[in-house]
């Protein structure tokens, strides 16, 4: 099977969205349609040769899709200049219909036919053909309904009346899609970040070349006040780089040899000399954008409910205008044509398209709204879970700490020599990726021994052979496991839990050998975000594999609720089952393999620093792209802002809608107020989902 994705210029709204539906839906060879509005952009799953076939079927129905034009690009503008000069003249042909209609008091003349036949020609041609089209697919749409409601007002005399509701609609129609575009350039100002040219160094001369020129392992340069192109290390010079666009943080970050900069960044004051890490297309930022991209294409829960309603609604309320115009005259002896009228005001407000059209739009607003501060929300059903959450869960090392712990003493058991256990201990951890496994390693700094049969025990330790010899070393839970544990080791390990640090145990398969006591920083920053999120009203759970003195120490200096310590992973996934079996929504925040399976369960999953990280962007819910733990509160909020704007439009929408179907039947409303009741509804809810581009 095949995906294929393609640019279609004329899909603006759900009623293009459904006519491709139709139609390409009959299709055997296709399995799967996903349609990003926003963006124009429709994703088909195939099991055809070429896109060749895809492509006659979406022009066959006046769809088709662009040639060139990639996902985010601009609209063209020769072709929207030329569209909005047939427009103005069509809508000035309309007003003279209206005005020599007023004047002489006859709709019917000839000239008023021929400026009001102009008018719809000029400014209505394409309404017709998208009617036409959703005739021949079975689509009761917004276009399908113009028509009959042009043709009707033909029918009964007003000509001047048809030609400036097709004209409204038209010019209503443009105006949505301006507003769209704002939503658009979110995407397209991710797109922008990264500069097309950068310097690199070939053959010993500085070239400025293309970035997509650049290969893996060359080196660029960057000068003062330039945004970095690709991701890289520094190999040369000193500076501050402006990560906000990445990370959302708010201050420069300093950089220096060895340190990791991503494309997209600005950097600030000296050159700064990078060895690439990742390519054109396979930088931080590219993975965002993908990621973005992607997420705009899924449909969020309220999305899906709207698109059902939808199915059913248009259809009633077409079978309701039929009954307007039929049942006055035929039962009641009522005169046709007042009844006739009413119906078409009917039809012209049937279309559901302000309520289709604005959840992805409030969708995708929130989600470049998230991007920008540094929040990677994987798509609208996440975005959406935000809102319902009743409590945070928070591994410690990595999450609430810096992750960068020291060992700050280390205490030999049975004659054997300090310099031995250190020496044992940085072999074993010499590969693990662990922070505390990473803090031994570098309290060593001599001959590491030979290491064979190494074996990593998640949420326990790690164990191997040293120089021959059976070594294991790991938490207090491990060593009490393997039965070597003793008295002694206890009175040790006691004074060291008192203070609130974390110990690690050395031990060959008949005693302990050593104790290593390590100390993590808190990050100041922690506080602040569990106050945060108790501002918000959610709770909020420590879940640790350390011990209980430390979990307590660091606990209680954040304020969370509830400490749970010398935990294992399963034990992890085991207490957040438990709480959501009790009804909680629970969200999980870790940084490392250990936090996985409770990351996979809970209702959001969030990964911490996943800048540059590609597991992380993958496998998380929600990745903060720096080590910030105050972006969960920040999220939450944008999710429940989100939520508050989803049900602003939809009851905008529908008051809207019933208040003029009201006037309709009361006689009171006319063709040009349904035209402005239903595109000016799709306005303003456009209008309100991009307020989220704007919140602070």
């Amino acid at each position: 099977m095949t995906t294929s994705r393609f640019h279609i210029k004329g899909m603006d709204c759900a009623a293009e969205e459904q006519t491709i539906r139709n139609r390409l839906g009959k299709a055997r060879e296709i399995k799967d349609l996903r349609f990003d509005v926003v963006n124009r952009v429709l994703t088909v799953d195939h099991e055809f040769e070429s896109e060749t076939e895809i492509r006659s079927l979406l022009a066959d129905i006046q769809l088709p899709a662009s040639e060139t034009c990639d996902v985010g690009c601009a609209p063209v503008a020769a072709d929207n200049r030329r569209e909005d000069a047939l427009l103005g003249v069509a809508l000035v042909l309309a007003i003279l219909a209206e005005v020599v209609a007023y004047r002489t008091g006859d709709e019917r003349s000839v000239i008023v036919l021929a400026m009001s036949l102009a008018a719809i020609f000029l400014g209505g041609l394409e309404t017709f053909k998208k009617g036409l089209v959703a005739v021949r697919t079975f689509t009761l749409n917004i276009n399908f309904l113009m028509c009959i409601a042009v043709i009707g007002a033909f029918f009964i005399g007003s000509y001047p009346e048809a030609a400036m509701v097709i004209v409204l609609f038209a010019i209503a129609e443009r105006i949505e899609s301006l507003a769209l575009d704002r939503a658009r350039g979110a995407v397209r100002a991710l797109m922008s970040l990264a500069p097309e040219m950068t310097f690199v160094n070939r053959d010993g001369q500085w070239l400025e070349v293309q970035a997509s020129t650049v290969v893996k392992g060359e080196v660029c340069r960057v000068r003062p006040g330039d945004r970095i192109a690709l991701d890289g290390e520094v190999v040369t010079g000193n500076g501050s780089v402006n990560q906000a666009p990445i990370t959302g943080e708010s201050v420069p970050v300093d950089k220096s040899p060895g340190d990791v900069v991503y494309a997209g960044t600005i950097n600030g004051e000296g050159v700064l000399e990078f060895r690439v890490t990742g390519a054109k297309g396979s930088t931080t930022l590219d993975r965002i954008i993908q990621t973005v991209q992607e997420a705009q294409g899924s449909r969020a829960p309220t999305q899906r409910f709207i698109d059902s309603f939808a199915r059913y609604y248009t259809p009633i309320v077409v079978v309701l205008a039929l009954l307007v115009a039929s049942i006055p005259s035929l039962l009641f002896g009522q005169p046709f044509m007042p009844w006739l009228y009413k119906a078409l005001v009917l039809l012209v407000i049937a279309c559901p398209c302000a309520l289709v059209i604005s959840t992805p739009v409030t969708v995708v607003s929130g989600l470049a709204a998230a991007a920008r501060r540094g929040i990677l929300i994987k798509g609208g059903a996440h975005l959406e879970s935000g809102r319902k959450l009743t409590v945070i869960a928070v591994d410690k090392t990595g999450t609430l700490t810096h992750g960068e712990p020291r060992v700050t003493a280390v205490f030999p058991l049975h004659e054997n020599s300090e310099a031995s256990v250190r020496q044992i201990a940085a072999t074993l951890d010499s590969t693990s990726a662990h922070p505390i496994a990473k803090a031994i390693s570098a309290a060593w700094t001599g001959e590491l021994l030979p290491l064979a049969d190494f074996e990593s025990l998640s949420g326990r330790g790690v164990t191997g052979l040293v120089g021959g010899q059976m070594y294991s070393l790991g938490n207090h839970l491990y060593i009490e496991e393997l039965g070597i544990c003793c008295d002694h080791v206890h009175d040790v390990l006691k004074g060291i839990e008192e203070k609130g640090q974390s110990l690690v145990i050395l031990a060959d398969q008949k005693e302990a050998l050593g104790v290593f006591s390590v100390v993590d920083t808190l990050r100041e920053e922690s506080r602040e975000a569990i106050r945060s999120l108790h501002a918000l009203g959610l709770r909020v759970l420590m879940l640790t594999g350390d011990n209980l003195a430390t979990a307590q120490s660091i606990g209680h200096q954040v304020g969370v609720d509830d400490i749970r310590a010398d935990m294992l992973p399963t034990q992890k996934l085991e207490a957040v089952e438990k709480l959501q079996a009790e009804g909680e929504r629970v969200g999980m925040v870790g940084d490392g393999v250990n936090d996985a399976p409770a990351l996979a369960v809970s209702s959001v999953g969030f990964a911490m620093g996943a800048a540059g990280t590609d597991a992380a962007i993958e496998t998380a819910d929600v990745s903060l792209m720096d080590d910030d733990l105050r972006k969960v509160p920040v999220y939450i909020s944008l999710s429940r802002k989100t939520a508050t704007i989803l049900y602003q439009n939809i009851a905008l929408s529908l008051v809207i809608k019933f208040v003029f179907f009201a006037l309709a039947i009361g006689g009171q409303a006319t063709l040009w107020m349904a035209v402005f009741a239903d595109m000016g509804a799709s306005m303003l809810v456009v209008a309100n989902g991009l307020r989220l581009l704007r919140s602070r």
